[in-house]
């Protein structure tokens, strides 16, 4: 036992060791908290969901007050020996005590996600562009305006927000518009999904994965949504006569109709495009684990994949969710990813031929 203890202690220091940085209302409590760590679990998200910070700490001792509701949490995530990544503020939203033995869990969310942005509201918004909409609804709640430069301009004739809240009404129009639509670190996000560019319009550099670096994946296609087209009815100007824009190709069969009629041809035309592209995405889904944590990766970034099938391998991928857990000295980090291309071109219907030709 002598002669392996020693060994097994070096062995230890050279193995990766997971490192955080936690702050509280400005308080570094990384050391305090290091003894008594279960488990700290990071999940973003490109949706209208919240980023979400999970923190569950050992209490047997006593030795935590319970943190107040509203108080800031600062997190940075990474490995002993390298640059932590920042990963931003969060608000305290629940506290819970449990026990034997005794258990603090401190559940907080994306800063100012905050109860105002959830209150219903009754706006006409008539002539508006969409940089214009966000830039007021940013400006209400003290945050800072993120918008992808393709949507910065896009005209708006006529949209009500009727007994709707901020929230619910911009998870609308992103919807819509097939944009991202999240409030991250005091930033309003409004940006399209799945280009691969930051809010500036900036590519994003694509992440490589072998399949050494993880230790469990799932692919899996299917063809629920596979429509052909998209189709979106509007009324025209003139005799107020109600038309349609096709999306996807005037022949075929398989047409998917939006409910919605839109006020002019360009808003009917960005929706039934918004809906023709998020159907191609969700056929093709890989999850993976990457068995060392990589805390720089975050929603919307692009991914390739290497040592896998080729039908893995040859499709470009964009991160959707991403979640970074610490726990028994470990740091891991599971991926939800969809198909990041082109959904006006035949590349994504590779998925369903017969070896991918």
């Amino acid at each position: 036992m002598s002669d392996t203890t020693p060994k097994a202690s070096r062995l230890a220091r050279l193995q990766p060791q997971a490192d955080y940085r936690v702050t509280l209302d400005g308080r570094d409590l990384s050391r305090l908290i290091a003894p008594d760590l279960i488990s700290m679990t990071l999940s973003e998200s490109r949706a209208d969901q919240a980023d979400q910070l999970d923190i569950t700490i050992d209490d047997t001792k006593g030795t935590y007050a319970i943190p107040k509701r509203g108080a800031q949490i600062k997190v940075a995530l990474g490995w002993v020996g390298e640059t932590l990544v920042d990963k931003g503020t969060f608000t305290v939203d629940e506290v819970e005590h449990s026990g034997a033995p005794d258990i603090i869990t401190i559940r907080a969310r994306s800063a100012s996600m905050t109860e105002a942005m959830h209150e219903r509201r009754e706006v006409s918004w008539h002539a508006q562009t969409i940089g214009a909409i966000v830039r007021t609804i940013a400006g209400r709640h003290t945050l800072k305006p993120a918008i992808g430069a393709a949507l910065e301009k896009v005209a708006i004739a006529h949209i009500d927000q009727t007994h709707e809240s901020d929230m619910s009404f911009l998870t609308r129009l992103a919807k819509r518009y097939d944009a991202v639509m999240n409030v991250k670190d005091l930033n309003l996000l409004f940006m399209p999904i799945g280009t691969g560019k930051s809010a500036s319009g900036k590519s994003l550099s694509s992440l490589s994965i072998t399949r050494s670096d993880g230790d469990q994946h799932r692919y899996h296609v299917s063809q629920r949504e596979s429509y052909a087209a998209v189709r979106a009815h509007y009324h025209s100007n003139g005799k107020g006569k109600r038309k349609s824009v096709i999306v996807g190709g005037e022949n075929n069969r398989n047409v998917k109709v939006l409910p919605e009629d839109y006020a002019t041809e360009a808003e009917a035309r960005a929706a039934a495009e918004a809906e023709f592209a998020r159907t191609q995405r969700s056929q093709a889904t890989m999850d993976y684990t990457l068995a060392r944590g990589r805390a720089e990766i975050f929603p919307e970034l692009p991914v390739t994949f290497s040592g896998f099938k080729p039908d893995i391998d040859n499709t470009s991928w964009i991160v959707k969710t991403a979640k970074h857990t610490l726990a028994d000295g470990g740091f891991e980090t599971v991926l939800e990813l969809e198909v990041f291309d082109d959904p006006t071109t035949d590349k994504h219907r590779s998925h369903f031929r017969k070896g991918g030709q």
